[in-house]
């Protein structure tokens, strides 16, 4: 979780205020409240497919996310499931039961969106009447949550027919059912439901009501009444992706020159054995015999050079170019260690959050590369051909990796990684193609040294506080460091500021910080000189 400023872990905190008679009691009121995601739908419909996605993708782009499925709530207090019978609306037993574990799933809800820190919370259940949708808005309404109804509509037999054999018959319910059997229980079950099921209604009823539905498998949308930023990239999401059986290749660019002196970034082109592998690339390729294959590459020399022996045309992103590590780019890390010794210990101490100064952090990589990844989840056969960092986003993405993880994700060089979605997740098989190449990957340090008195910062521009009384104010000179030469005084003369006339002592942490305040400072001076003469 981002920290800002003081450093500590960010924390929203409710104060209500008891002279202002237009809050609702005990509800606080926040610009951006936390959003309970409610499914609705008949079952075999892709509701929990689209819950766990969707909370994958959220998670993902750093809005804390969790799913609560009913159904779990369900098989955990009915331990020995019988029949469909228990979904009849008659049984009013069961009835009890499912509402039961409605208001349990409910309130854990409550408890991750106000005391666990979870910003998008979704409520996987049919909710297929107007009675329970209701219920769950008051419960929005006490405790100032924005609800946002996803509603899964499909008639098609066959789509049914493949989702109640692909997840349903194999789920607990039906543990020691043969195929047929579950098959038949379940669409009994669907029918059970189907008696009060009640769709949401955008012309009368329901107008009023934020949601999406997705009808037949993203065939078409209907959208109602959007009131934030997060319902907007739900909705922009759930309009790109698709169920049809594809298959997506990730693999880094050939091994560089840069890569054998053990470079960060640049522009180098392929070694020998990296020109090997553009070759034995081009040849599992043709191997495959994929139908329509479009091929993806960075702006990057390397990148480009190993597209170049497939004989397919490719599309040059530059949002796969690898990672910008700024003033760093070009050095190895034993250069990067000797030179800014700060900045190397930071990196290892929070590699997600850590920017490079003037460059990025895997944070502003993920921001960058998620139009990939909706146009990956728009297309069918996919090969991108990327870069480390870049190539750990992707696959954090499609894995369901933390930010913790994804930075320490091992990509190496010459290997494709086969991903094929499938249900509830992705299946991934490693094809190292018999071209060998230097190891680029670094573990994860397991003890991180840094110097006395550092400056704790997230920004590669502005410098941060830190909660350690004692390094809390930046100064503009150390007592440890070489004075900071004499910047031009003149109006004039202040648009010649630019890093060509830093002094290199300067090239520490905080370098950019100081000349900016000692700039400040000069500027101040000769306005007050030329006041004076006025």
């Amino acid at each position: 979780m981002p920290r800002e400023l003081t450093q500590n872990r960010i924390q929203k905190i409710w104060v209500p205020t008891k002279d202002d008679k237009r809050r609702a009691a005990g509800a606080p009121h926040l610009a951006n409240p936390p959003t309970v995601i409610v499914m609705v739908g008949l079952p075999a419909r892709g509701k929990t497919y689209m819950s766990k996605k969707l909370t994958r993708y959220l998670n993902w782009i750093g809005i804390p996310t969790k799913v609560f499925n009913v159904g779990e709530y369900r098989r955990e207090a009915v331990k020995n499931y019988s029949s469909y019978d228990f979904f009849k609306p008659d049984n009013e037993c069961a009835v009890k039961i499912r509402q039961q574990c409605a208001l349990a799933a409910l309130r854990d809800v409550k408890s991750y969106l106000k005391d666990e820190g979870g910003q998008v919370a979704v409520f996987d259940a049919t909710n297929t009447t107007r009675e329970r949708r209701d219920m769950i808005l008051k419960f929005g309404s006490e405790n100032s949550f924005k609800i946002f109804f996803i509603e899964s509509v499909c008639d098609d037999p066959n789509v049914i027919a493949s989702n109640i054999m692909e997840v349903k018959v194999s789920c607990p319910d039906y543990r020691d059912c043969n195929k047929t059997d579950a098959m038949l229980d379940f669409q009994r079950r669907i029918e059970c439901y189907k008696t009060s099921y009640q769709p949401l209604d955008p012309d009368q009823h329901d107008r009023e009501l934020s949601f999406i539905k997705v009808i037949d498998v993203g065939c078409r949308f209907l959208v109602n009444r959007i009131q934030d930023h997060i319902q907007s990239k739900i909705v922009y999401y759930l309009m790109n992706i698709h169920v049809q059986p594809r298959t997506i290749y990730l693999c880094r660019h050939g091994e560089s020159t840069d890569n054998l002196e053990g470079r960060l970034g640049g522009d180098s082109g392929l070694s020998p054995r990296g020109r090997q592998f553009s070759a034995a690339l081009a040849r599992f390729v043709e191997e495959q015999q994929l139908k329509d294959l479009k091929v993806w590459t960075s702006q990057l020399c390397r990148s480009i050079q190993t597209a170049e022996h497939l004989g397919v045309p490719y599309e040059q992103w530059k949002a796969l170019n690898e990672i910008d590590a700024g003033v760093c780019e070009e050095m190895t890390y034993d250069e990067v260690k000797e030179k800014f010794p700060e900045e190397f210990a930071l990196r290892d101490e929070d590699k997600y959050y850590y920017r490079y100064p003037a460059g990025e952090s895997y944070q502003d990589l993920v921001q960058r590369v998620e139009p990939v990844i909706m146009e990956l989840e728009r297309q069918e056969n996919v090969l991108v051909i990327c870069h480390q960092a870049v190539m750990r986003c992707l696959l954090a993405y499609f894995l369901d990796k933390s930010a913790g993880e994804m930075s320490y994700l091992k990509c190496p060089l010459h290997t494709v990684l086969k991903l094929t979605p499938v249900a509830y997740g992705c299946k991934v098989e490693s094809i190292f193609l018999n071209v060998e190449a230097v190891n680029t990957h670094r573990d994860r340090p397991e003890e991180v040294k840094r110097g006395p008195g550092t400056l704790i910062r997230r920004n590669s521009v502005t410098p941060l506080t830190s909660p350690e009384s004692n390094i809390k104010k930046p100064r503009i000179d150390d007592l440890d460091e070489a004075p900071i030469q004499e910047l031009p005084t003149s109006v004039a003369s202040l648009a010649l500021c630019s890093p060509s006339h830093i002094p290199l002592t300067l090239a520490g942490q905080h370098w950019l910080g100081k000349v900016c305040l000692r700039t400040i400072f000069n500027y101040l001076k000769v306005v007050s000189l030329l006041v004076v003469q006025r």
